[in-house]
């Protein structure tokens, strides 16, 4: 049987966008943007969203699709399927030159898109409206999130006691991927991260290997699952045996300053006081120089979007802003320590949408429901 979501009302978030507008026309040629407003995915489309139209621009390969995901979200605007890519700046000049000024969406065309869009309409950057919107999620979002988290979560549980076995880090990455589409997710959210030892765990964004995880390592684990296009995000380290004294103080001090910076997150705070938080812990404990990214990021129809929280954050967070909160330790020769969590922002704090264990940096056992 299939899990069935709340809907999310996508007629009520194009008028939302409309209001934005103040009588202009936008043009969008970013995927995950048209998505939120439409409904469709295909690799190719252009919305246009007018002050009383839109049109949904997209190649043969994708007709009925469009017509058929237009149709479930509710949405009376045309559908134009054309034949090549030219056609399609042709359909997205004609839709948007009905009235006045257009809004683009710079940060998403190429020099030369933009230019053409340029030569004949005139044209201005959009300033990330759609994507200011996007960041408070409904009721929806937040349910395929949580179960993208939760199947992460299940994943992880299950497959991390094979580090004990002496096998590669693509071993673990391609048996969390299996388990986590087993589960019902619909692939992973990202490349998986599995990162071991006293070199490639010292690297944040490590590329898995064939490295053996032998006794003694640090290993770093990132996974999340993807459910209806949302994403899940979560990272655990393990040590492999017995931690040595410098492992348990790496470990306490990471988990001591993800601690402080899940405190810190609620309505109505500035992202960079997160990151602060966080980064306080490090200074405090003398090992800051080995934090070397920023503390968070916001996840939806995107792994990485909206608000960011590092040093330099001018986002204050909402409610509604489903958020990380990963800070790590990293030096080459020792390995790293990283944890992050999943959640959603309310008026008093944040709800964990990740819950698998932290607590220490050893083995889990298997899951016992």
């Amino acid at each position: 049987m299939g899990v069935f979501f709340p809907v999310s009302d996508i007629v009520r978030r194009l008028e939302t966008v409309r209001s934005e507008l103040d009588g202009r026309t936008m043009v969008l040629s970013h995927g995950t943007n048209i998505r939120w407003l439409t409904g469709f995915d295909g690799s190719l489309a252009r919305l246009v969203v007018g002050p009383a139209h839109g049109i949904l621009i997209t190649d043969g390969r994708y007709g009925e699709r469009a017509a058929a995901d237009l149709a479930a979200a509710g949405l009376d605007i045309d559908l134009v399927v054309v034949h090549s890519r030219p056609e399609v700046a042709d359909a997205v000049v004609a839709g948007a030159a009905r009235v006045g000024p257009v809004l683009a969406e710079a940060e998403h065309l190429s020099h030369v898109a933009w230019g053409d869009l340029a030569s004949r309409l005139e044209i201005e950057p959009a300033g990330g409206i759609v994507e200011r919107l996007r960041r408070i999620k409904d009721a929806g979002e937040l349910a395929r999130m949580a179960a993208a988290a939760e199947i992460a979560d299940r994943t992880l549980g299950e497959v991390a006691p094979m580090l004990a076995d002496e096998p590669t880090e693509a071993d673990v990455r391609d048996e969390l991927e299996y388990r986590m589409r087993r589960h019902g997710a619909d692939g992973p959210s990202y490349d998986t991260i599995v990162a071991s030892g006293p070199q490639h765990a010292a690297r944040p964004h490590h590329r898995t290997s064939r490295r053996t995880i032998v006794e003694g390592d640090t290993v770093i684990i990132d996974v999340g699952a993807l459910v209806d296009g949302y994403h899940s995000d979560m990272t655990r380290t393990f040590v492999i045996g017995a931690p040595d004294a410098r492992q348990d103080e790496v470990y306490a001090l990471v988990r001591a300053a993800q601690a402080a910076g899940l405190a810190m997150v609620r309505d109505g705070v500035a992202a960079v006081d997160v990151d602060a938080a966080c980064r306080n812990v490090f200074r405090n404990g003398g090992l800051e120089e080995w934090f070397i990214h920023g503390t968070g990021h916001g996840v939806g129809l995107d792994i990485h979007e909206d608000p960011f929280s590092s040093p330099v954050s001018t986002a204050t967070l909402a409610t509604g802003d489903v958020v990380t909160v990963e800070p790590g330790l990293y030096r080459d020769g020792f390995g790293g320590v990283r944890i992050e969590d999943l959640v959603s922002v309310n008026a008093t704090g944040c709800e964990p949408l990740t819950h698998l264990s932290k607590d220490a940096p050893c083995l889990p056992s298997p899951p016992t429901t």
